[in-house]
C-alpha cells in the first residue's frame, strides 16, 4: 500500500489579469491583497505553501513568501501548475486561482476532506454544470505526471478542464456553490464585492 502523498498548497498568481485590467491577485477583498489571503488560508490546512509567479513578479514579492517560478515550458496555467510539480514532484498540490474572492476556509477543509487520493485529482465543481474547477483543485502527483505527457504530446491544447475531463477526477460539490464565483472583470469585481458584505 502506497503512502497518501503530503499537500502543499499553490496560489496560482501569475496571470496577466487582462480581462481585469488590473492584478487580480493585488486586489483587496478581506483587508490584504488576494493573493496573499490566500497564501494564509492554505497556510491553516497545508504542510507548506507557495506562491506561483512570473518571473517579472519575483523582486516585487515579499520575501515572506515562498514563491515557485513559471518556467514556461507550457502554456496558460498549466505553466504554473506543473513548474510546482517540476520542483516537488512527490506532493500532492492544492491549487487556487488568485481570481476567488468569495473562497474561505470551509470550502477549503470540506475540498480536503473529500479528497480521493487514487484519483489523478480532487476537484470542485457545480452540481447544475459537473465539470471540473481545474484551479480550484488538489492535484495528486501521479496526475500531474500525466498532464506533464498529455502536455508534452502537443496535440491536445493547454486546458487543464479538458485534460480532468478526459481522466479519472473525482468531483465535489461544494456547500456554497458562491466560493467559486470567478471575479475576472469590474463587473465581477463589483458583484464579489455586493456578495462579500
Amino acid at each position: 500500500m502506497t503512502s497518501v502523498a503530503k499537500i502543499y498548497g499553490l496560489v496560482l498568481a501569475g496571470g496577466k489579469s487582462t480581462r481585469m485590467g488590473k492584478d487580480k491577485g493585488l486586489i483587496a477583498y478581506h483587508g490584504m491583497p488576494q493573493r496573499e489571503y490566500l497564501y494564509r488560508l492554505l497556510g491553516k490546512v497545508c504542510d507548506t505553501v507557495f506562491m506561483s509567479v512570473r518571473k517579472d513578479q519575483v523582486g516585487a514579492m515579499d520575501p515572506k513568501f515562498k514563491t515557485v517560478v513559471d518556467e514556461d515550458i507550457f502554456k496558460g496555467p498549466f505553466n504554473g501548475i506543473l513548474s510546482a510539480h517540476k520542483a516537488y514532484p512527490e506532493v500532492a498540490w492544492l491549487v487556487l486561482a488568485c481570481d476567488l474572492p468569495l473562497f474561505d476556509e470551509k470550502a477549503l477543509r470540506d475540498l480536503i476532506g473529500q479528497r480521493k487520493p487514487t484519483s489523478i485529482a480532487t476537484s470542485y465543481a457545480l452540481r447544475e454544470n459537473p465539470l471540473p474547477e481545474p484551479l480550484c483543485a488538489i492535484w495528486e502527483p501521479n496526475g500531474l505526471s500525466a498532464a506533464v505527457s498529455y502536455m508534452s504530446e502537443g496535440l491536445n491544447g493547454s486546458c487543464p478542464r479538458k485534460f480532468l475531463i478526459n481522466n479519472d477526477t473525482h468531483l465535489v460539490y461544494p456547500e456554497n456553490e458562491n466560493v467559486l464565483m470567478n471575479a475576472n472583470s469590474e463587473s465581477e469585481y463589483e458583484e464579489a464585492l455586493a456578495k462579500l458584505t
